[in-house]
């Protein structure tokens, strides 16, 4: 039985390397629009975004969504979600699933699937990631590499491509052994507080990636792969036009 979950989606306005990206126009909609009414369709109790502008905001309302204001200053995803979970005083035990705002195709079902990693009291993050397709991906920095145990646990997360292959190996054994990750998370508040409660850690900041600061302080993330895989994210100017060919 799936335990009861809300959906948090983070939209800044000012990204570094898309501005403007939550609200940039695919298939005649916002990308967040297409994140949110997935998002729906999901079995979650409640969707929510968190911004820190009223561009996006005002955007949120022309398609009759719920908006949460918070600070400017959250350097992650993972912190504005936090804000977002005191602001709506949600119980320690509660499954919030952090949906990235750039993940226009990422399927209902894998948002029930990845919240449902939670059912297991070993896990304390639930994430989800898939076989690397091409040697291209495996090189290109905006696609997350992530390492996993025996126990599908992660390792490790990097935009750099991870593994190294020995002189004993090849370039496709080294990709055959990482998965792309996808911007999906799920964690119970009392996780989550824990997280943002923490000093950045100095992999999180090399990275640029805020699932490190968890893996610093110990914790489990387990990552299962999707049932089925989701279309590709959106980082930067190229993969708009993909996309929308996708969702078209």
């Amino acid at each position: 039985m799936m335990n009861e979950f809300v959906v948090v989606i983070p939209a800044r306005y000012a990204s570094q390397r898309l501005p403007g990206k939550p609200l940039r126009i695919i298939a005649g909609k916002p990308m967040l629009q297409h994140v949110y009414e997935n998002a729906t369709l999901s079995s979650a109790a409640d969707v929510i975004i968190a911004t820190d502008d009223e561009r996006i905001v005002d955007a949120a309302a022309e398609f009759d969504a719920e908006t949460c204001m918070t600070s400017p200053d959250h350097k992650s995803g993972t912190d504005r979600l936090a804000e977002v979970a005191g602001i709506k005083k949600w119980s320690n035990e509660l499954i919030i699933l952090n949906v990235q705002g750039d993940e226009p195709l990422m399927p209902s079902g894998l948002m029930n699937q990845c919240a449902n990693l939670l059912c297991d009291d070993q896990v304390d993050i639930g994430t989800l990631a898939s076989p690397i397709q091409s040697q291209e991906d495996f090189q290109n920095p905006n696609i997350v590499k992530a390492l996993i145990n025996c126990d599908e646990f992660a390792l490790y997360f990097s935009r750099a491509p991870i593994p190294f292959h020995s002189l004993n190996s090849s370039p496709e054994h080294a990709r055959a052994s990482a998965l792309q990750h996808h911007g999906i998370y799920a964690y119970r508040h009392s996780v989550l507080k824990i997280i943002v409660s923490a000093q950045r850690s100095p992999l999180e900041i090399a990275e640029g990636l805020e699932q490190l600061r968890a893996l610093t302080l110990g914790m489990n993330i387990k990552v299962a792969i999707p049932a089925t895989r989701p279309g590709r994210g959106v980082d930067t100017e190229e993969d708009i036009p993909i996309v929308e060919r996708l969702l078209n």
